[in-house]
Parts: C-alpha cells; sequence; structure tokens
C-alpha cells in the first residue's frame, strides 16, 4: 500500500550499501516518494566493523562523525543521479533498536547484505534482534553479489516478481503484499508453491503435487479478483521453499516472503549460513513484517496492517537519531561507484 511516508535506505560505505541506495532511489521515483539515508556508527569499535574507511583511534567520535557525513555525501550523490533529492540522517548507538523505531515512519526499510560485518549483519543479527522480526514496515536486503561472487545487475523497471505462498498466515499475506507490489510496477507475479520431500511417498508424488497446486488455485483465486489486469503464473515445486525461492532470485527482480518472527523467520530467511535465502539470494528480498500477519489475525485497529497504518514518531523523540545536511558529493565519484557495483551501469 503506497502512502506519503518517506523511503529509508541504510548505509556504512560499503559498495553493497551503495548499491541498496540505488535500489532504494529507484523505487522511490517510482513511487513518488521521498527518500531518506541513514548512516549508523557505535563507539568505541565503529571503525572495527561499521565503516570500510581506515581509522587507527578508536573511540572519535568526530572522526566518525566526519566518516559518516563522507558515506552520505556519496549515498545522496547517487540518489541525485536519479533524479531524487535525499535528506540524510546519522544514527549512533545500536542500530537495531533505533532502526525498530525508525520503521514507525517509513514506507520500506532498504538495507544492502554482503555477509559478514557492516550494518546488514547488525539489523538482520539474531532472531531475537533482527529488524524484519520487529519493524513497523517492510524490509528489502539487496544482495552485493551471488554465491559464486558475481555482481548483479538491478533493472530500473520492475517487470517480474515471484513470492513464496503456502496456507500459513504469513504466506497468505505475503501473497497479498506481493500482488500489490506486482501490480504496481505492472509487473507479472510468478506464486511458488513448495512441496515438502516425504520419505515413502514415491507412488503417490503426483497426487500430492496435484493437491498442492488445487490449494494454490484457491489462494490466488482472491487475487485475480482484486487484480484483473495483473498476470499471475504458478508453480509447485518439490523440495526445500528456500532452495526454490533462492532460484527464482537469479530471474526475478524481487522475491516477496512472510517474516514468521521468532522460529519461522530463522528457519526460512536466515538460517543456518548454508540455508537461509538472505545470505544465497541473488536479488532483492522484499521481507513482510510480523506485525502485518498480526493485524490480518486479531482484527484489532491498535495492531497495524500497512505503513499508512502506523502512527509516526517525531525523530527527536527517538534517541539516537540525529537528522543533518550534507553536501551531494560530485557526480563522478557517483558513477565510479555505479559502475562497480553495477557490471551493465549505462547500459
Amino acid at each position: 500500500m503506497i502512502n506519503d511516508k518517506a523511503i529509508l535506505v541504510g548505509v556504512d560505505g560499503s559498495h553493497a550499501s551503495y548499491k541498496a541506495t540505488w535500489w532504494a532511489a529507484n523505487y522511490a521515483k517510482h513511487a513518488g516518494l521521498t527518500l531518506q539515508i541513514v548512516c549508523a556508527y557505535s563507539l568505541p569499535s565503529y571503525a572495527a566493523i561499521s565503516f570500510d574507511s581506515t581509522y587507527t583511534a578508536m573511540g572519535d567520535d568526530n572522526a566518525a562523525h566526519s566518516d559518516a557525513q563522507e558515506i552520505l555525501s556519496k549515498a545522496k550523490a547517487i540518489a541525485d543521479g536519479q533524479g531524487v533529492e535525499a535528506t540524510t540522517l546519522i544514527v549512533t548507538g545500536d542500530p537495531a533498536s533505533v532502526f525498530v523505531e525508525l520503521s514507525r515512519n517509513y514506507n520500506l526499510i532498504v538495507i544492502g547484505n554482503r555477509g559478514k560485518g557492516g550494518l546488514a549483519e547488525r539489523l538482520l543479527g539474531t532472531t531475537s534482534s533482527s529488524l524484519p522480526a520487529y519493524a513497523y514496515c517492510p524490509i528489502v536486503v539487496v544482495p552485493y553479489t551471488d554465491d559464486d561472487g558475481n555482481l548483479r545487475h538491478l533493472n530500473n523497471t520492475i517487470t517480474k516478481v515471484a513470492v513464496g505462498s503456502d496456507e500459513s498466515k504469513w504466506g497468505l499475506k505475503a501473497l497479498d503484499i506481493a500482488a500489490d507490489f506486482a501490480a504496481g510496477w505492472g509487473a507479472e507475479l510468478n506464486v511458488i508453491s513448495a512441496v515438502p520431500r516425504i520419505q515413502g511417498v514415491d507412488e503417490g508424488e503426483e497426487s500430492v503435487m496435484d493437491s498442492y497446486m488445487e490449494d494454490l488455485d484457491v489462494r490466488i483465486k482472491p487475487l485475480l479478483e482484486a487484480h484483473p489486469d495483473l498476470k499471475v503464473n504458478k508453480s509447485v515445486v518439490p523440495g526445500s521453499a528456500v532452495n526454490a525461492l533462492t532460484k527464482a532470485s537469479y530471474d526475478h527482480d524481487v522475491v516477496v516472503v512472510g517474516s514468521r518472527g521468532r522460529g519461522g523467520f530463522t528457519g526460512l530467511l536466515l538460517g543456518s549460513t548454508s540455508q537461509g535465502l538472505l545470505q544465497h539470494a541473488a536479488g532483492p528480498v522484499y521481507v513482510v513484517p510480523r506485525k502485518y500477519v498480526e493485524a490480518a489475525e486479531s482484527r484489532l485497529d491498535t495492531v497495524p496492517s500497512s505503513p499508512a497504518d502506523v502512527p509516526t514518531k517525531p525523530l527527536q523523540d527517538i534517541s539516537g537519531v540525529e537528522e543533518i545536511s550534507v553536501k551531494t558529493a560530485d557526480q563522478d565519484q557517483a558513477q565510479d561507484i555505479e559502475a562497480t557495483i553495477d557490471p551493465l551501469h549505462g547500459e
């Protein structure tokens, strides 16, 4: 659901975060929304984990603040290059808790994923503190490379959206969100249902697949009624949902999944380093917040079902947040960064 709330993107000086900035600016331009860019650091360990820039002095707040401003100026130039004027914020302290509070004020939060270290690891972190489990708005995680280290091209226009679907309340909400998202871009929607491999039922495998397809047809029917012009494809695949969605991330512009909070979110998105979708996706992953599912389940007006339902919170009431004005970096710098983060930049 599009409303007048802004898009927020987190940067930490890594190329992964600049790639997320490019995606967020492109989305904001398409949706007609404003963009805010935030850089987070904490002392005394910011030099070790927060920035790619190297500092020998630990605990130097002036150096950290200056570094943050430089990072923001480069990210601002990337947004400016797409015709999007962005405002800038600095967050100090624990970013996970601050970002949860900040999420009240946005349609979407975008972060870049580069694996170990950096802002993404601190925001995704463990399940008990992960941003997707507690945020008030959806989260998009933009990977920097695929598993083989290959840089991935990001399209200006989203034409193919995939969504993982099952009969759970998380899967149903993700399906609704994905349909709205695809319709907003005029994209086609591919709905994927995974059938777990069950020992000893090889002879009945075809009937099991048919049963899953029938269930999928039932779930899709309301979408077709709500979006008669939306092109919807459906597929039932054997095996792991993580594997199916990871594979889909290679030839879709966005993969949409539902957050299950503590248990399910770990199993589907984070999991172990060998299984998690966020570690292996080759394209942006759009995570539907747990709170939206709670809203659908409780049917209470006090529980938000979309960003529009969440009351905003003044920045001055959120500890550790400072809105600052930074000079936009030279466009040559922005173009050099864009050429680095996208092998097909300018084509």
